[in-house]
């Protein structure tokens, strides 16, 4: 019987080339590490691991840094009141990073921030690469198999194990070789500029608080009622106090779906609360009392200080709602959609990256006005909203178009008679 296997080229394993390094916890080791990376050249790889899943914070437990003629360190920043003079060694160097929006906050909190950046899973959306996750790329475009087994543990766990280290070590291995690749894709597809705005929008982004947390629980869309909807939101606030003093994620206590039994059921004691189906977490008995105080205050709650059913903001309605509400404006987006993706696949580039939807929605839904033409509005718009430059030159004239002569709506389809099962003529 033959190997399905046989033939087939084999994938080398990414190994590390310099070795695995003690982890810098130390002021005379990180002082070694400064003036490493002081005196290497080129770009700088970086990563970060953070507790996702563990701990509240998305605070960096292990940052790792690779740079040509400085090898690769691995520091641990909670060893640290900052690590500031390790951002002056880098000077200005390009930082490397995938997916650095994920990583930028909690470099920040201890001192690094970029002055440039390439971020090599941004970059591969853009040159539309189907799957763009750090392992998937390696192999696709450098020939290498990545370990993936480690990628959710607990780094806020000390001493971390030696598997652990190698495999946050190779994260910044090949990140180098794989920018250059991905940079000199974007200039044969005239994307470089597209690219270089989307990263200077991210060294510049800061995440903005979100208003009423408390209504992204998942499953609230099963709360009908605006009693139960108080009884969520102190429910969610009660466990994100105590996720927070307790520095762990707010679901290992209580999970949303809890939350939910609990606010629609309002048990009316401790006991009844324990006994309700669903009602359930590692948190859910030991801290019962907690819980029933919330659903407490839930109930003494008068009508006029109840949360509202939907939360109210300036955002367009669902798009569901578009065709009865208001059919021009449905024509309208939806002839723009159309233009965008045709674009999208042409240029193969995710629409969601061509721009984002809600600045779609809103120009649409509310046209600007003002002095001047209509595309004129329509740029200062989205570049208010904060669309990019490249993005803004691309989608104001379809967006304008799309306004001015949009397609006709879809025909409805007739209801069809309770007698009609088929449609087929009878026969």
């Amino acid at each position: 019987m033959s190997d399905p296997d046989e033939g087939a080229p084999e994938i080398p394993l990414l190994a590390l080339r310099d070795g695995l390094t003690d982890v810098v916890d130390s002021r005379a080791s990180l002082d070694q590490v400064i003036d490493a990376f002081r005196s290497g050249s080129g770009p700088i790889a970086i990563d970060a691991e953070r507790a996702s899943g563990y701990r509240y914070s998305q605070r960096a437990y292990l940052i790792q840094i690779r740079r040509e003629g400085s090898g690769t360190s691995l520091v641990d920043p909670i060893a640290f009141e900052d690590l500031d003079e390790l951002n002056d060694a880098f000077g200005p160097a390009e930082w490397i990073l995938h997916a650095a929006s994920q990583d930028l906050a909690c470099l920040r909190e201890v001192g690094l921030a970029p002055t440039t950046l390439f971020d090599t899973e941004l970059a591969a959306r853009l040159l539309g690469y189907p799957r763009v996750g750090l392992a998937t790329l390696v192999e696709t475009i450098l020939g290498h198999s990545m370990r993936k087994e480690h990628s959710a543990v607990d780094w806020s766990q000390r001493p971390l194990p030696q598997p652990w280290l190698e495999y946050a070590a190779l994260d910044v291995e090949v990140l180098v070789e794989l920018r250059d690749i991905l940079h000199e894709q974007l200039q044969e597809q005239d994307k470089l500029i597209w690219a270089e705005e989307e990263f200077e929008h991210l060294i510049n982004m800061r995440p903005t608080p979100r208003v009423d947390p408390w209504r992204r629980t998942s499953g609230i869309h099963k709360v009908k009622n605006r009693r139960a909807l108080a009884a969520v939101k102190e429910l969610w606030t009660a466990r994100d106090q105590l996720a927070q003093q307790r520095d762990t994620t707010p679901g290992r206590l209580i999970p949303d779906s809890a939350i939910i039994v609990a606010a629609t059921s309002l048990p009316a004691s401790r006991h009844e609360l324990l006994a309700t189906k669903g009602f359930h977490g590692r948190g859910a008995k030991r801290f019962v009392r907690l819980w029933a105080e919330a659903l407490d205050r839930a109930r003494e709650l008068p009508e006029s200080e109840l949360p509202s059913p939907a939360r109210r903001n300036d955002a367009p309605p669902q798009m569901r709602t578009w065709i009865d509400r208001d059919p021009e404006s449905a024509a309208q987006v939806l002839t723009a959609k159309s233009r965008l993706q045709e674009f999208s696949d042409a240029r193969q580039v995710p629409i969601e990256n061509l721009l984002t939807p809600d600045y779609l929605r809103r120009v649409i839904w509310r046209p600007p006005t003002g002095a001047g033409d209509l595309e004129t509005a329509i740029k200062q718009a989205l570049t208010d909203l904060g669309a990019r430059p490249w993005q803004v030159q691309i989608t104001a004239p379809m967006i304008t178009s799309a306004i001015e002569d949009p397609d006709p709506l879809p025909k409805k389809e007739p209801p069809k008679s309770p007698g009609d099962s088929s449609g087929s003529p009878a026969g």
